[in-house]
């Protein structure tokens, strides 16, 4: 079946690969309107000794990792993971599309987000749902409170596991933040821990979205203060980003406070939506997705793909490249569940596509032929591309989400330059004998 140009069949030949490098963090930092701004108390240490290990890498680990999925019931899913300009890869997941025994209609996705290492989000993503189960509260016979308390309870239950085994055991000092979905037949449990995020697409926009868990927000830096803590440069006593999380121990050491008033909480929030025949897609996504893009650019990136590209798992790997293009540095995890009220492949789409995808092709070459310069550089095409006025871009992803595009035809078009000034030169050196 007929889709989009998917990005893993572009061929680019060593010198271009050669340009590609040389202009990528240039790439990245037009796309988001300059270079980085440092924050409150920030400062540019780039000219700085060396000597200390970075937290990234001299360049990203595109390498990505995907898989899909579905269940009898019509629901499917796709996930995609990527460790990008991260030195390592502190990500996990979790898909279950169908429970165990009487909860077989019922449903589990998860994304873990470690920091400090990833012992934290990888036992979370091995053991959380089996601590929830335990607790009793998920029952086929559904009684809404009793699922969200047993999901709380079971949050609880493996942070007060794990924090015994940081005592006793060669543990890491790690922590995670999660985010997740229980979903039966009736109901869609969202379940939000830290600053992953967790959003519904329901008849072509966001219908719900689960809050972040920042130090800043009232209700936490106030729970922040009451525990001795305090709120310096957005982050708990200046160091930790988010305010809710599994692990992170040396955040939950004061002995005096219950569990869920220290410093860091292990304690989700869980909300309940029951589902109707209009619901589209739920996307789970770490805070690598979401520092790049927003909720309703995102729905409506998705929802576009999806009538163009029939492979839910390339869908999940051009939302990650789109992340990293406009200039997200950190791990990307996405899971991507699709009701059967989802968009469908739209033929009109595809004709829609191919025309912007022709149009980009003819830009392309009309650039390097008006350029001043004998092979203008990729970055300035991108330049003059984005400063133009081009009908029929992916909604929420723009001319950024049509790179590979790009690429592929400023590949073509300099090959076909310089095989002209070949010919040419064969030419004038056989007049001259």
């Amino acid at each position: 079946m007929k889709t989009a140009r998917r990005a893993s069949n572009v061929e680019v030949p060593s010198f271009l690969r050669q340009i590609v490098k040389e202009t990528e963090k240039m790439v990245t930092f037009f796309f988001k309107g300059g270079p980085k701004e440092t924050g409150c108390g920030e400062e540019d240490n780039s000219d700085e000794d060396d000597s200390m290990q970075s937290p990234y890498l001299d360049r990203p680990n595109l390498e990505k990792h995907v898989s899909e999925g579905g269940s009898q019931l019509g629901v499917n899913y796709a996930v995609a993971s990527m460790q990008g300009w991260r030195a390592q890869m502190e990500d996990a997941h979790t898909c279950m599309p169908q429970l165990r025994e009487e909860l077989t209609d019922w449903a589990y996705y998860a994304v873990f987000d470690g920091h400090a290492g990833s012992g934290v989000a990888q036992y979370c993503s091995r053991n959380l749902l089996d601590y929830i189960l335990a607790t009793g509260g998920v029952k086929a016979t559904e009684a809404p409170e009793q699922v969200k308390e047993g999901i709380r309870e079971g949050f609880l239950g493996i942070d007060r596991h794990m924090h015994t085994l940081a005592r006793h055991d060669d543990w890491d000092h790690s922590g995670s933040t999660a985010a997740a979905i229980i979903m039966s037949p009736r109901y869609i449990y969202f379940i939000n821990c830290g600053d992953s995020r967790t959003l519904l697409c329901h008849g072509g926009k966001v219908v719900f979205y689960t809050e972040d868990h920042k130090p800043f927000n009232p209700r936490e830096k106030e729970r922040i203060q009451n525990a001795g803590g305090s709120v310096t440069l957005q982050r708990v006593n200046g160091s930790l980003a988010v305010s809710r999380a599994l692990g992170d121990f040396d955040f939950k050491e004061v002995d005096w406070r219950p569990q869920t008033e220290q410093l860091v909480s292990p304690e989700p929030e869980v909300y309940e939506l029951e589902r109707t025949p209009g619901d589209e897609f739920l996307i789970l996504a770490c805070d690598g997705v979401w520092d790049a893009i927003g909720n309703e650019e995102l729905c409506a990136f998705v929802r576009s793909r999806l009538q163009v590209c029939d492979d839910l798992r390339e869908i999940c790997t051009q939302v990650i490249d789109l992340c990293l293009y406009k200039g997200s540095l950190d791990n990307m995890s996405i899971i991507i569940v699709c009701f059967p009220g989802a968009p469908q492949l739209s033929q009109e789409a595809l004709h829609q596509e191919a025309a912007l995808e022709q149009l980009i092709d003819m830009k392309v070459e009309e650039i390097i032929r008006k350029s001043k310069d004998e092979y203008p550089d990729l970055l300035y095409v991108i330049k003059a591309l984005a400063a133009e006025e081009m009908p029929g871009l992916p909604p929420g992803g723009g001319i950024t989400s049509k790179r590979d595009c790009i690429i592929a035809s400023y590949q073509k078009h300099i090959m076909t330059v310089k095989s002209q000034e070949a010919m040419d030169i064969e030419g004038s050196e056989e007049d001259s004998n």
